[in-house]
């Protein structure tokens, strides 16, 4: 057994839960991702536009990683032009509850 492995096991599951789950959320742009995706696919042209302020080389790294993560799937279809689209997966879709509740606490900041 190797030392990765044997790490691994004597770390508490909780520890593991929260790395993962760290791994998701950070980077300054993925909840804005997964907040526009919402339930509804987008081209990569919409959340673009929909998030001006991300770069484009940004962009499409938080995408591929997303992809990389489980959290959103890419379909691309047989088309000329080519077309692909972004949307979140049945996992992907667990986090907007949580999500959409932590906008309240942007919400109290904003009060005067």
């Amino acid at each position: 057994m190797n030392n990765q492995v044997k790490i691994r096991e004597s770390i508490d599951p909780k520890h593991l839960a929260l790395q993962k789950t760290l791994d998701i959320i950070c980077g300054k742009w993925r909840l804005y991702i997964i907040y526009q995706l919402d339930t509804q696919a987008r081209r990569y042209g919409e959340l673009r536009r929909m998030i001006p302020e991300v770069s484009e080389k940004v962009l499409i790294q938080e995408l591929k990683d997303l992809v990389s993560l489980g959290v959103i799937e890419k379909k691309s279809y047989n088309e000329v032009p080519p077309r692909v689209e972004y949307s979140l997966t049945a996992k992907g879709l667990q986090v907007l509850p949580t999500l959409l509740s932590l906008t309240s606490i942007g919400e109290l900041f904003l009060e005067p």
